[in-house]
Formats: structure tokens, sequence, C-alpha cells
């Protein structure tokens, strides 16, 4: 069964509202000694630019980078301490810094010159950038002498907007590529680095399907569903957002819609509240609020993973990992 917002196109409206960049990923790492998943989510507006970090049943903090278009208006580094309820009330300290952050064109995401840290105990546990020698001297914390083990990325989920083509920058097996999606012409195309992998005609048919594609050699599973833009297509309405999905192994899991993600779905959900029932802000999970090509993604996978938070079942222990788009037709 397809869920209301798939099932009819979105109109994305208020240009200044809509985000130009839109990402989640989620690291498994630890925090004071145990294993946790570290939600972070990147958000770009005409006017605004925000991370959001959120570990489930622990703690949720925005930052506020710096307006997109007037760079003068850029943060100082920063850092703020956190009292874990649910570890015995211990103490968590924040460190961020992207005052010389390089970003690519649109991206709502680093590629450089920042980093974001966290410490328990004095003892540093996640960090995340470049700067590691400008956190030591920022913090204080002692780096030379902690072996601090690179968060592993299990998943990454990002909202791209565009007419035809669309982009995503994203780091898997090993190094970081560049996703090209083009459809036009009822004619699928996916590209990675620039070098064609996949082609898919006749999409009023197959608008909804998987292929085994090669990256560098290695296996990784594709899906796709166009229902949306085939449906806003026959619907005389261009708007809506497509769904493509990089599996790569048994696949990653599925970060759970926190801030200005899970606005944007609520947005898109409303949109279409004449049409059926509505449903309510609790029901913003990734698997409930996408196709039924991600409940194949899923069940293509060991026992299957669905969005992160203390109740599901334990996960990241199989080294996969999964990319999975939102493709939103822009006006």
């Amino acid at each position: 069964m397809i869920p209301a917002c798939f099932s009819h196109p979105s109109t994305l409206s208020s240009s200044s509202q809509v985000p130009q960049n839109l990402i989640t990923s989620i690291y498994q790492t630890q925090l004071c000694n145990l294993p946790t998943y570290l939600t972070l989510t990147w958000s770009k507006t005409l006017f605004s630019h925000s991370l959001t970090i959120y570990a489930a049943d622990c703690f949720s903090i925005t930052i506020s980078l710096y307006p997109s278009t007037f760079s003068f208006f850029r943060n100082r580094p920063g850092s703020k301490s956190i009292y874990l309820t649910h570890h015995h009330y211990q103490r968590i300290k924040l460190y961020w810094d992207f005052t010389r952050a390089d970003f690519a064109e649109n991206s709502a995401e680093p590629d450089s010159c920042f980093y974001i840290a966290i410490s328990c105990n004095a003892r540093l546990e996640f960090f995340l950038g470049d700067l590691q020698d400008e956190l030591a001297r920022r913090s204080g914390l002692v780096m030379a002498r902690q072996v601090v083990p690179e968060p592993t990325l299990l998943s990454r989920r990002e909202h791209v907007f565009g007419r035809k083509s669309y982009i995503s920058r994203a780091k898997f097996l090993g190094s970081k590529h560049e996703i090209g999606i083009e459809c036009s012409g009822g004619v699928l195309k996916v590209k990675v680095d620039g070098q064609t992998n996949l082609v898919v005609k006749r999409l009023a048919w197959k608008f909804r399907g998987n292929e085994r594609i090669y990256v560098n050699g290695i296996e990784v599973e594709f899906f796709w569903d166009v229902f949306n833009w085939i449906n806003g297509d026959n619907n005389s309405n261009s708007n809506g957002h497509g769904v493509f999905i990089f599996q790569v192994g048994d696949g990653g899991v599925w970060p759970e819609m926190v801030g200005p993600e899970k606005r944007l779905m609520r947005k898109s959900l409303s949109s279409v509240a004449g049409s059926g029932p509505m449903h309510s802000a609790a029901t913003l999970s990734p698997a409930l609020s996408s196709s039924s090509v991600l409940q194949w993604a899923e069940e293509s996978s060991d026992g299957g993973r669905s969005s992160c938070s203390s109740s599901t079942r334990s996960y990241g222990s199989n080294g996969g990992f999964s990319l999975l788009l939102y493709a939103w037709k822009k006006d």
C-alpha cells in the first residue's frame, strides 16, 4: 500500500521556506562508553542554514550555522554541555566550528574546514571533520593520547530539488561519489561520477523497479519509484518527489525524521489531507513516509531494518550502507 504522501504529487511553495538541500546521516559511535547512534540533519534554505544533532532518548540540539546568502553572518565556534538522563546523568560536551567551512554548491553539509565533536569525562568519543588540531587548541582536550575511531556511517538520506536533474555527493565504498539522477522524456538515467550506469526507458510502465549496478567493481542494488512524477504528469501537475535507493551489502538503517526534515514531510502530508485521512506526526518515520520501493529494500536485507529509535531492533553490525534520495520537482 502506498502512503498518502506518495499517492499524490506534492506542491512545493514559498521558495524561501523550502530547503535547497536537506541531508540526514546516521552514525554508529560510542557515547559514555555505550553504543550510540547519532543522527545529523543538515538543512539549507534561502535564508537559513542549520544542523540538528539527535540521539534517541538522549538529546537533541539544533545549531544555526549561517544564512546561506550572507557569509558575513557566520557564527563563531561554539560548545554546549548536556546531561544525559538515561546515562546516570553523565555530562557530555559538544563542540563545533563552521567559521571557515567549505561547502559544495547548494549543499547543506560541509566538505572540509569544520569539526563536530562530543566528549564525555574529558574523553573525545565522536569527531567529524578535519580540524582536530583546532579542536584541541580550543577545547583543551588531550588529543595525542586518544585514538578516536572514525564513526561508522550507516545510512544517508537526502532531499534534492530540481526540474529534470538531481545531484547528490555521498561517501560510500570508501570514497566520495557524485550521484546524478536525470529524468525526461519518459527516460531515467543514473550516473555515478559522470558515467552512465543505468538507463530505464518507458517509465510510464516501469515507474518502480530495481536493478544491480556496479561502482568501482562493487555491486550496488538500485531501487527507484517515480510514481509521483508519472501520476503528476497525468494530472498536469509536475510537482512531487521520486524515491531512489542505493544499497551496498545488506543496507543500512533509515534515520528517524526530526527537525526540518520532519516539517518538510508534514507539509507534504498536509498538502494531500483533503484527499484522504491525515496521518499524525507520529507516523512520520521513513518506513511510513515512503513508497513500496523502500519496503522492497528493507525486505531484501536480512531481517529488514526500519527507522532508528530506541524501540527498533539492533542494527549496524552488518557493515551495510544505504543512500536514500528524495528528488523533489520544483516549479
